[in-house]
């Protein structure tokens, strides 16, 4: 049996969760986590800038919405669809490079939470051996996203949820193919739809809290929107001790 029909079988096979336990869990682990997930934002947020002010200077920006005129809804349709596709180039880079880095997070959490020491790598998966795996992931996760983006809301919220295990599949799983990490994903994606958007949705909204510290707590209480779904692949596929895919890259101090 490969990888991916391993992953699957485990996935078809899944308990129950109990969300109530998710929440409690996300927030404990983030007690252990909050600074390298400060790191990881902090990082992906300046990459974003860094990007979208170099498209900006080649007059690729996404543009505002002038809301002065009234608002229409036509217009407004019409721009947000201009808009998608217009931002693909960006968001291509900017998807690759959050999908490396918060692959590299999960490692981070998963040595947190089993207790292991070893090096806290933010940078692992920009190596070459894994960099063209991610940035397929990453084009892939755009157009996914762009075309549910062009659907409207409902396939987008949809959508939002397979997309989110993307970087676990590929960091516990990188030597499965991109479209393999596709169908893992998606799969459990759509096995745990439910209670992953509802942690999403109250742990964003924890995350939201960040606003009361002058807006820069943001940086600081982001980070816990990614670890549900570390939990719930934890419980689902779960990490074997003596799994070499698991201790890939673990380096000793």
């Amino acid at each position: 049996m490969n990888t991916l029909d391993s992953l699957l079988q485990k996935i078809g096979h899944a308990k129950p969760l109990d969300f109530g336990e998710i929440i409690s869990n996300s927030i404990d682990l983030y007690k252990k986590v909050w600074l390298k997930g400060f790191l990881v934002v902090v990082i992906v947020m300046i990459a974003a800038v860094i990007i979208n002010f170099v498209f900006g200077l080649i007059g690729l920006a996404p543009d505002v919405f002038d809301f002065n005129d009234g608002f229409d809804l036509e217009s407004f349709s019409s721009f947000y669809s201009q808009n998608a596709l217009y931002s693909v180039p960006q968001t291509i880079l900017v998807s690759t490079l959050t999908l490396a880095l918060v692959g590299a997070f999960y490692r981070i959490c998963r040595q947190m939470d089993s207790g292991e020491t070893g090096r806290d790598d933010y940078f692992y998966f920009f190596n070459k051996e894994y960099f063209t795996k991610v940035f397929m992931l990453g084009i892939i996760y755009t157009l996914i996203a762009t075309t549910a983006q062009l659907l409207f809301l409902i396939p987008y919220i949809y959508a939002i949820v397979p997309l989110s295990y993307f970087a676990i599949i590929f960091a516990f799983n990188p030597d499965l193919s991109e479209t393999e990490i596709v169908k893992a994903s998606f799969a459990l994606g759509n096995k745990k739809w439910l209670i992953t958007f509802g942690a999403l949705f109250v742990t964003g909204i924890l995350a939201m809290l960040g606003i009361l510290g002058c807006g820069i707590g943001l940086l600081f209480t982001m980070s816990i929107i990614y670890l549900p779904v570390f939990l719930i692949y934890k419980e689902v596929i779960g990490f074997k001790a003596d799994s070499e895919i698991e201790k890939i890259g673990l380096r000793d101090d």
